[in-house]
């Protein structure tokens, strides 16, 4: 079929299979270029199909030479509607593994679920014995708690006081003012509950408990703080309040991890674009300005160069640097006062009729449509493809997904 992107709001409801695996390629020549990296050799990834999590998966097998288990939530194709990109992603990640003779095993379920916790300790103990590091990087706007089963909801809101600012429809380039109410305490509470430490801290409690974790075993968690604009819609919103839960869990873990030798860290990344910030109120406009101040300097970087930086330089370099609540820094490019400076200089001029030469708004729509596996040069989008694609290691063990 000729499989093109097709969009209902800001979610993008078809991948292509061809330029998801281009994605994967370049991601992996990415971290060749920087050459070999003493990381860790066996290495759990949860949310390992997009974004920070698959950049941290092929980083630690391409990089440190790893054998991987990911897992991740992601739907297959169905007749004509094409699998999710995270779907192609993790297919193309595992048959570039093969090829390079590194381990590559996937679950394909809801990581917040016992069920999925239990499959990954089977996995774990039968497949690497016990990992080196565990990733955690799962984003979801909702979750089962899987203790008493309550369904629970993210919320983006402020706290305490209304929020206005002004946002893009990125698709048109059309600036409008945005005004969100703030949360109620319910709210609050489901959105900490969702994003916050509680689920990282029962996988590590698991891991632990069946002795999965190896001697001076390593946990990470991604966050984000951002710069002074959207400070009151993210970090001193709901989010914001579930990234405190997030890195205060981090202590609590280093804690229970010393039987060990362990540790736990926050990773704290660069703004980027991604199929849910797309979504967040001001967060387009702020990145596509972000990206055209950071690539005049040089100094633009993606997932798989945060990646990179994190395990090269933080993680397994030798020269772990921590800020003063005990976080790793890797978006000190982003937040370099001089970058925010001349943000916050354009930032009050930036309107539609200015979106296109002040910010880099057609370069952030090309990243949207890359993460689904458009906009690739030397991918042949008027071939006929199979959306049919399958996930090697879950072709061979039907019931991973269960």
């Amino acid at each position: 079929m000729l499989i093109e992107p097709r969009f209902r709001g800001f979610i993008c409801t078809t991948a292509h299979p061809t330029g998801c695996a281009e994605s994967v390629r370049r991601q992996i020549e990415t971290v060749k270029a920087r050459g070999p990296i003493p990381g860790p050799k066996r290495v759990l990834v949860l949310g390992a199909s997009t974004g920070y999590g698959l950049a941290s998966r092929i980083t630690a097998a391409f990089g440190c030479g790893a054998a991987t288990i990911g897992v991740s939530f992601e739907r297959p194709s169905d007749g004509n509607r094409t699998a999710t990109a995270g779907w192609y992603q993790t297919a193309a990640f595992e048959r570039e593994a093969c090829v390079a003779g590194l381990g590559a095993w996937s679950l394909n379920g809801d990581a917040f679920s016992d069920g999925i916790k239990r499959q990954a300790l089977d996995l774990v103990r039968d497949q690497l014995g016990q990992v080196d590091l565990v990733v955690y990087s799962l984003a979801s706007p909702r979750r089962q708690h899987p203790r008493t089963g309550e369904l629970l909801n993210s919320v983006l809101k402020p706290i305490g006081r209304p929020y206005a600012s002004k946002t893009v429809d990125f698709h048109t380039g059309v600036v409008t003012d945005v005004a969100i109410e703030p949360a109620t305490d319910e709210e609050i509470r489901q959105t900490v509950a969702v994003m916050g430490g509680e689920d990282w801290s029962f996988w590590i409690d698991a891991l632990l408990a069946e002795g999965l974790l190896a001697p001076g075993a390593t946990t990470v968690a991604y966050s984000y703080i951002g710069p002074a604009v959207t400070h009151p819609v993210y970090r001193e919103g709901t989010i914001g309040r579930a990234k405190d839960d997030l890195e205060a869990t981090a202590q609590t873990l280093t804690q229970r991890l010393s039987p060990v030798g362990g540790r736990a860290f926050v990773s704290v990344n660069k703004a980027l674009v991604t199929q849910a910030s797309s979504a967040i109120p001001v967060v387009p406009l702020y990145v596509s300005l972000l990206y055209k101040i950071m690539k005049a300097r040089g100094t633009h970087e993606g997932c798989i160069e945060q990646a990179v930086r994190l395990f090269s330089e933080h993680l397994y370099g030798g020269s772990l640097s921590l800020d003063e609540k005990g976080r790793i820094r890797v978006d000190d490019l982003e937040l370099d006062p001089d970058v925010q400076a001349e943000v916050a200089a354009v930032w009050p001029d930036v309107d539609t009729g200015s979106i296109e030469s002040l910010t880099d708004i057609a370069g952030y729509r090309t990243e949207f449509f890359r993460l689904f596996g458009f906009g690739f040069d030397g991918v042949d989008y008027a071939a006929d493809v199979d959306p049919e694609v399958d996930i090697p290691s879950l072709a061979t063990d039907p019931g991973a997904g269960d």
